[in-house]
């Protein structure tokens, strides 16, 4: 089983950015998909989720309006579009499946700079 994040890297204050998941060795159609995040001395926290078929996703108040999550079920892939990026938006973010099991990515570093 492996989520790999990419897309992360430094961006200029209302800049975006945006991140992919690949998923492979689980049915990743049946899974519910996140995006979590941690940023430094912090807690890690949920940022996004969708369903295993799509449906209407949920956001932290925190980046409501301004990130986006989605899916391609065929390419077994998992989009966070981040937009309007701020210093505060600064984590490690990671993708997160769950269902039967769960499963983690090793994260990608988001760095939005003041």
């Amino acid at each position: 089983v492996q989520l790999v994040e990419s897309g992360g890297g430094l961006v200029q204050p209302g800049g975006s950015l945006r991140l992919s998941c690949a998923a492979s060795g689980f049915t990743f159609s049946n899974y519910v998909m996140r995006w979590h995040r941690q940023a430094p001395g912090k807690e890690r926290e949920l940022v996004a989720a969708i369903g295993s078929i799509g449906g209407r996703p949920f956001y932290a108040d925190s980046v409501k309006g301004r990130f986006t999550i989605s899916r391609v079920n065929a390419k077994n892939t998992v989009y966070l579009q981040m937009n309007s990026l701020t210093p505060e938006d600064t984590a490690v973010y990671y993708c997160n499946a769950i269902w039967r099991y769960e499963y983690w990515g090793q994260g990608t570093q988001v760095t939005g700079s003041s």
